[in-house]
């Protein structure tokens, strides 16, 4: 088995390190060479700030660890501490402190109260941090739909530059076993590389005209170049994720990608339950048992069985972004109101919906506004009686700003599978600086080698897919963090792609529910650039919200 999962590890190497390089990193990281690597003796706020550059960081985090953490310490002037740091990693490399603690004891503990007993609670309270440098996005993005438990922070495909090559060749995930068994190897290959060499070809003239078009700093529409030309970057692109996961998330992660269609997360499942295994490894004695491996075949073909039924469903494409709320309670502001009377009552829930109820307009509005009494900040979250009224938004938007939204996972999130079906976005500066036609030729081959791919894998065929296009998912979600999505997501510095969908949502509520989309901080202005410009407007009708509690309550 380890073998043939072998065949599916991603062809590309994380870092070349010296001797010395491999000497430090090795008291740090579980497996310095490899793709997936835990991070390990290291103190809280370093691994946090570490983890935290995965967005940002071109090369591998370990690369980041050091240049900024180790050897600045090692190569500065203070002796003392080059020493104690030196003194340190060789007594990490010769013993590790889980070698001169009792670890036995602890060992035995999970081994009993986790393994044979099943306490999952003490499973939560026991975890670590994994990177890993070079993953597909669509592998990450099944990584990230799980919702409890796992922390993660990934590479920016606006803010970093993917048109580098490494050891001679572009980043991106390559199927080779599924590939040369379907004989489309070559026409894979040569889409991949068509889509990034176009990727690096529009980049400096975008960039030409964008300094003719805007009064911004280089570095700024650098930036600005990148986010444009993400379309073109297909979900076999390779990048870095970082998360922190307790152990109880790690089981359900290992359980999730065991059996998955896709090679890549089978060999990803291998991968992290053998470094996991060299840290924490009583916390995933049951992910090898009859009753795991039971759960792993439920998990990955009720999605097979599901698709044999639902085969015949007809095809329903957009030709569009769009937001459609599909369902929602009319009585949600009575529920929301019922939550907080009952809060600060000593009334029964039936006796607060009653009254409820029973409130005038004026009234209603007065209680809301008590109870969002001196909120000036969409920071500020609103409380839990929010949660008492949901509403499903169906929405089809492009996948590159589709990444971001994924990250609100504590609501119900679904989604299809990436694909072609709904077509595409060309930006606009692409076509204000006549560069549209180059960049839709090479989605277009993408579009055709996706569509002979799903004849006859439609897991495989999601790797062709570019950012460009658009998908289909819906959000379920409460009132509350509805207000923390389209609050966050609306701000200037938000991507226009998203900040649409976010307004859109916006204005639907504010159709069904005007009262309470009046207390939400939602930005409707557009900009031109992304980060340009300031939050004035909001700040504008925050002073104005609470100049009119002020004047209805004082």
């Amino acid at each position: 088995m380890h073998e043939i999962l072998n065949e599916y590890r991603p062809d590309f190497s994380p870092g070349q390190w010296s001797q010395r390089d491999r000497h430090f990193l090795e008291a740090f990281a579980s497996n310095p060479d490899g793709i997936v690597s835990v991070l390990r003796n290291l103190p809280p706020e370093i691994t946090g700030a570490l983890c935290s550059r995965a967005s940002r960081a071109t090369g591998s985090l370990l690369e980041v660890l050091l240049k900024e953490y180790i050897y600045p310490i090692v190569d500065g002037q203070d002796a003392r501490l080059a020493g104690e740091l030196e003194d340190t990693v060789r007594f990490l490399r010769e013993h590790g402190f889980k070698h001169i603690l009792n670890n036995q004891r602890a060992q035995a503990f999970y081994s009993k109260w986790l393994s044979q007993y099943g306490d999952d609670s003490i499973a939560q309270v026991t975890g670590t941090h994994v990177i890993v440098w070079g993953i597909s996005q669509v592998a990450m993005k099944f990584i990230e739909d799980q919702r409890v438990g796992l922390e993660p922070i990934e590479k920016s495909t606006r803010y970093v530059n993917f048109g580098s090559k490494v050891g001679g060749r572009y980043l991106y995930y390559i199927p080779k076993p599924d590939l040369e068994r379907h004989g489309m190897l070559g026409e894979y290959t040569a889409t991949m590389d068509h889509l990034f060499d176009t990727y690096v070809m529009l980049l400096a003239p975008l960039q030409d005209w964008l300094r003719k078009n805007f009064d911004e700093k280089d570095s700024i529409l650098e930036k600005k170049a990148f986010d444009t030309l993400r379309g073109l970057l297909p979900m076999a692109t390779l990048g870095q994720v970082a998360f922190r996961g307790n152990a109880q998330a790690f089981e359900y992660l290992i359980n999730r990608t065991a059996q998955h269609p896709l090679g890549e997360l089978r060999w990803f499942s291998q991968e992290i339950k053998r470094e996991l295994d060299k840290e924490i490894p009583s916390l995933l004695l049951r992910v090898s048992d009859e009753k795991s491996n039971a759960y792993q075949t439920y998990l990955n073909q009720r999605y097979a069985a599901v698709r044999d039924f639902v085969r015949e469903l007809p095809l329903e494409s957009s030709s569009k972004p769009e937001v459609r709320l599909v369902e929602c309670d009319p009585e949600s502001e009575t529920k929301i109101l019922a939550a907080i009377i009952f809060q600060q009552s000593h009334t029964s829930w039936d006796d607060a919906l009653n009254r409820a109820k029973t409130l005038a307009e004026t009234d209603k509005r007065e209680l809301f506004e008590r109870y969002l009494w001196n909120r000036s900040a969409r920071w500020q979250k609103v409380g839990r009686a929010f949660e008492n009224a949901y509403l499903r938004f169906e929405i089809v938007m492009d996948i590159g700003s589709y990444r971001d939204l994924h990250r609100h996972r504590m609501m119900t999130q679904e989604r299809q599978s990436f694909s072609t079906f709904h077509g595409y976005t060309t930006p606009l500066e692409l076509q204000h600086a006549g560069l549209a036609a180059r960049f839709e030729e090479s989605v277009q081959r993408a579009d055709r080698l996706f569509r002979k791919l799903h004849s006859i894998d439609h897991d495989l065929a999601q790797y062709v897919v570019p950012l460009a296009f658009r998908m289909r998912f819906y959000q379920w979600q409460n009132f509350r963090q509805l207000f923390w999505e389209t609050e966050l997501r609306t701000v200037s510095q938000g991507h226009p792609d998203y900040r649409f969908i976010e307004q859109e949502k916006y204005r639907l509520v504010k159709e069904k529910f005007p009262l309470l989309a009046s207390f939400m901080f939602v930005d409707v202005n557009e900009y031109s650039i992304a980060r340009r410009g300031t939050e004035q407007q909001i700040l504008d009708k925050e002073k104005r919200l609470i100049e009119r509690l002020k004047d209805r309550l004082l």
